[in-house]
């Protein structure tokens, strides 16, 4: 019978979002894909220094060991190398001890057409036009975007997401871009009570929760969190529509407008999704932050 992952949290990463490849694509821009081919080929067996989610993947992975055996969380390379150019890929992967065994090399060509194959519920890749291709298919994803920060040594892993169009749908962003803040509020108090349609990241969120509930109150590995220019009385149909998604959010932060990032610092975010440029470019300077270009705020920025 074949292998399917069936209910894991299956999670696809590129190889320049999990290593530092930056030296390496220097070469293949500069000099074409040979020398980078023949770069990686000596030194396939140097490590590569690890890359912006390689600490998301190392707290991802470590909650099968959490589970007596139990694997519940996937991680899956999706790469634009060759299986001969991501060798180097493959032997730092066993270097670092990372429980990654499946891959897509796709030789050059975008490998997110294998994503629904995997059963991915996210893709993370430094590759912006592959992010928006998968965005589109109806996955999440996102643009891992250099930060540089210090790296948390922290064991729980702390994800933090944006709410319209990331969590959310756009429908309420629209109103917002369309008619002003005071419109915005008004129509979110006239339809607090109906649920919001869900966004590119509630499937994701869905995942998380249901590993959280296998472990006892204290003991989960795993903590999230919204970071929502949101303020009341809009706060409300957030809270209806993730009740009416049963689905349980460690902390809600409404700041009304206010810079996420010193909050996020103090959250200490290991990764921070959220679908407007501003906000990421803010927010990078403290975590580790994944745009996500999707809704009507992106769609504004196309020429």
């Amino acid at each position: 019978m074949p292998v399917r992952l069936g209910d894991k949290l299956v999670v696809a990463i590129s190889s320049r979002a999990l290593f530092d490849l930056d030296d390496s694509h220097q070469v293949y821009e500069q000099e074409g894909l040979e020398a980078y081919r023949q770069y990686q080929i000596a030194r396939e067996d140097t490590p590569l220094e690890p890359g912006e989610a390689f600490g998301l993947v190392q707290k991802l992975l470590r909650i099968n060991s959490m589970l007596e055996g139990d694997s519940r969380v996937e991680v899956v390379l999706l790469s634009r190398n060759s299986a001969d150019t991501g060798l180097r890929v493959f032997n730092s992967i066993q270097h670092y001890g990372l429980g990654i065994t499946r891959a897509a090399f796709a030789g050059g060509r975008s490998p997110f057409q294998y994503i629904p194959a995997f059963g991915t519920q996210l893709f993370l890749s430094t590759h912006a036009e592959d992010v928006r291709s998968t965005l589109e298919a109806g996955f999440a994803a996102a643009t891992i975007l250099p930060s540089n920060q210090p790296r948390e040594m922290r064991d729980e892993l702390r994800i933090a997401f944006d709410g319209d169009a990331v969590l959310f749908s756009d429908e309420s962003e629209q109103v917002f871009q369309r008619d002003g803040l005071e419109a915005f509020q008004a129509s979110e108090l006239a339809s607090a009570r109906d649920p919001l349609g869900g966004g590119p990241f509630k499937a994701f969120l869905a995942a998380l929760n249901r590993i959280q509930t296998e472990f006892a109150a204290g003991e989960c590995p795993i903590r999230t969190a919204l970071f929502t220019a949101r303020s009341a009385p809009a706060h409300e149909r957030v809270i209806r529509t993730l009740r009416e998604w049963d689905i349980r959010l460690d902390e809600s932060l409404f700041l009304g407008g206010m810079d996420k990032s010193e909050f996020l610092r103090a959250f200490g975010a290991d990764l921070f999704f959220d679908d407007q440029e501003g906000h990421c470019r803010s927010a990078v300077g403290v975590v580790p932050t994944g745009h996500v270009p999707h809704g009507i705020s992106n769609r504004l920025l196309k020429p």
